[in-house]
């Protein structure tokens, strides 16, 4: 099997010989323990540390010490020592002490826990604490807020709208729409200080307020366009205005169904008849408190981080040009949102969150 001196004959057991056989055709896991078993299984068959090495594409030291350490222990040498370092500290039952106080129990006159309580309750230090709860995916500084639909037609409006998203009628648009009220038109108290190397840009916490306007947008859920009209205020009237505006931007032979959130504004007299006059317009009302199931939010939430919440305007003149600037540019190269979730996908889900907030006893 190639030059060089021969390794010390050893002797395998029939059972050390079929657990060698095992490790090495391994293919997935546990690659290095294959490897050794590979050196062993070559060395009983005879042949020199080079040959081996040459072989399977190792050095020869790496031969040699895995044979000698199969010599001194057998099969069990084979396996990965202990890591060097300074052992464990923290016993099990003190993991389990952490886990159970974190998931089960709540500090004296405090809300959650803190890596410095908890490492006083239980007993340990903090830096334990913390890697005890990254560990195990822990975050007792964290909170989300949640709210159900309590629509009795949420099943519904659920399987209707999330069936236009993703099986759309034939010669037909569909588009997300609202308003996104009261934008202020914000100017901070002094300049803004640019980013520089090793320094993020800074402004101040507070502002001078320069007036408000409303934005009504239509977005279209199969090119991604989107429509917008900025009004002063957010009635009826300007929402009538806005479907006007929704009317002369849609070619006449496509009809339009327009999902909608259940604000007042959606459902008046005015709107009501304008919406009988006009048969090719079929409105699709979203479950209450579930603006999360219009496409449109989801633009909403573009604009304010690209444009809103860091843009400074003096005015709301200036305001409504900076948002029609970037509708604008939204539009030179529009990329619709995707649904992926199928109703059924999303009722089990809500179902699972029902079952696990009755679990907890609220």
């Amino acid at each position: 099997m190639g030059r060089g001196r021969k390794l010390p004959i050893l002797t395998l057991t029939d059972e050390d010989r079929e657990t060698l056989r095992g490790w090495s055709g391994r293919r997935k896991t546990a690659q290095a323990l294959a490897l050794r078993s590979r050196i062993v299984v070559r060395a009983v068959e005879g042949g020199s540390a080079a040959g081996i090495a040459a072989e399977l594409k190792v050095c020869a030291a790496t031969v040699r010490k895995w044979w000698h350490r199969f010599g001194e222990a057998g099969v069990d040498g084979l396996l990965d020592e202990a890591r060097p370092g300074q052992p464990r500290k923290v016993t099990d039952a003190e993991i389990e002490r952490v886990l159970t106080l974190t998931l089960e129990s709540k500090p004296k006159a405090a809300t959650h826990w803190s890596t410095r309580t908890m490492a006083e309750a239980a007993g340990i230090n903090q830096t334990a604490v913390s890697r005890i709860w990254r560990a195990f995916s822990l975050a007792p500084h964290r909170s989300e807020t949640f709210k159900l639909s309590k629509d009795p037609l949420f099943i519904d409006k659920v399987r209707d709208i999330v069936g236009l998203y993703m099986n759309p009628p034939e010669r037909a648009l569909v588009l997300c729409v609202d308003e996104k009220s009261q934008i202020q038109a914000l100017d901070r108290t002094a300049p803004l200080l640019p980013m520089r190397p090793g320094q993020i840009e800074r402004r101040t916490h507070d502002y001078a307020r320069h007036g408000t306007t409303s934005l009504f947008a239509a977005l279209d859920t199969k090119t991604g366009k989107v429509i917008g009209q900025n009004q002063q205020r957010h009635r009826s009237a300007e929402f009538r205005n806005f479907l006007d505006t929704i009317e002369n931007n849609v070619p006449e032979e496509l009809d339009v169904h327009l999902i909608m959130d259940n604000y007042g504004t959606h459902k008046t007299e005015l709107i009501k008849n304008w919406l009988a006059k006009r048969p090719r317009f079929q409105v699709h009302f979203t479950p209450t408190s579930a603006s999360w199931l219009n496409l449109v939010e989801r633009w909403f939430a573009l604009l304010t981080e690209r444009q809103l919440r860091r843009g400074v305007h003096r005015s709301t003149k200036e305001l409504k040009a900076a948002i029609d600037s970037f509708i604008q540019h939204h539009n030179e190269d529009p990329k619709p949102f995707v649904w992926h979730k199928t109703a059924d996908q999303i009722l089990d889900s809500v179902a699972r969150f029902c079952v696990r907030t009755l679990e907890t006893g609220h």
